[in-house]
């Protein structure tokens, strides 16, 4: 759960290769799905929810969402952080 989905994509891009994170050690910073809510409590319900969900439950939302697997990056981010001249989507 984040309320700046923007920086959280470049935090994770940051931690690329990290091995003390999650998103370090998958390389894990290609956003594929989100949903969007009205307060945090909503999010972090839903968040909750979906954790407990098994792959194929988690799979088949992604591809109602987003069928091709795009990566939505771009759709996000407004500008790529200065310091990471490298910076992909």
């Amino acid at each position: 759960m984040t309320n700046d989905l923007e920086s959280r994509i470049i935090e994770h891009y940051r931690n690329r290769g990290n091995k003390k994170t999650f998103a370090g050690r998958y390389f894990a910073y290609c956003l594929i799905y989100f949903e969007a809510f009205g307060t945090p409590d909503q999010a972090i319900e839903r968040e909750k929810e979906v954790k407990d969900w098994n792959r194929k439950k988690k799979e088949d939302i992604i591809k109602a969402f987003n069928p091709s697997r795009r990566f939505l990056n771009k759709d996000i981010i407004v500008r790529p952080p200065h310091d990471n001249a490298d910076f992909r989507y």
